[in-house]
């Protein structure tokens, strides 16, 4: 039984790895997308009324891209839990991580919701997993001071399933447009909460199964 929940527990591991590896790639690419700056650049395009009557949107707009990539690399280090022959490779990681959702990347993702295509559902689910990140992640945090590693651990899955949803939410994108082609404003309502919310559930239930 033991074997079974480690051979379970290796072979997310693997996939995560290699999947990660090919996404980050992609996010990547679309994060150069903004390099140099330049308040016309690709997405940006669609967000001009925010652009042009918020001044203050374009700082937490690339505020939220230039620090995300940071936090999908230093997040996906941290829950290996690996040093890789570099003391406190781990703990370091997750510092890295923790302080740039809390300070930068969670913070400017709520206000960036807050304007969020698609209406007022949009709005709300970007929102709430704003919060929902923010929250585990500091949850994270406090447990890892109190040295409730096992806790510790849990939370910061739970932080990262939400840190993906940046993966998560274009690979749905890409399937719901490909098999329906919906309106852009429907596919922006449902891949709002297909992002991040099946992360959510899966991670509940392999904590749940002892699997993490």
């Amino acid at each position: 039984m033991l074997s079974a929940k480690r051979n379970i527990s290796t072979f997310i591991k693997i996939l995560l790895i290699i999947g990660f590896g090919y996404f980050f790639w992609l996010m990547l690419t679309i994060t150069l997308e903004y390099i140099p700056f330049d308040p016309n650049a690709s997405f940006l395009m669609i967000k001009q009324t925010e652009v042009h009557n918020k001044s203050e949107y374009i700082w937490f707009f690339y505020t939220h891209v230039y620090t995300s990539i940071f936090v999908l690399l230093a997040g996906f280090l941290a829950i290996l839990r690996r040093n890789f022959g570099i003391r406190n490779f781990h703990k370091n990681a997750g510092k890295i991580y923790i302080f740039l959702i809390l300070l930068l990347a969670a913070p400017s993702g709520i206000y960036m919701g807050i304007f969020a295509n698609g209406g007022f559902l949009s709005k709300l689910s970007f929102v709430i997993l704003g919060c929902l990140w923010w929250f585990s992640t500091f949850k994270a945090y406090l447990l890892a001071r109190q040295k409730n590693f096992k806790k510790h651990k849990h939370w910061m899955w739970r932080s990262f399933a939400l840190t993906i949803s940046a993966i998560t939410l274009r690979m749905w994108k890409v399937i719901i447009v490909y098999l329906f082609q919906p309106n852009p404003m429907d596919v922006y309502q449902i891949i709002a909460w297909l992002g991040w919310v099946p992360n959510i559930i899966l991670i509940e239930y392999l904590i749940m199964k002892k699997h993490l």
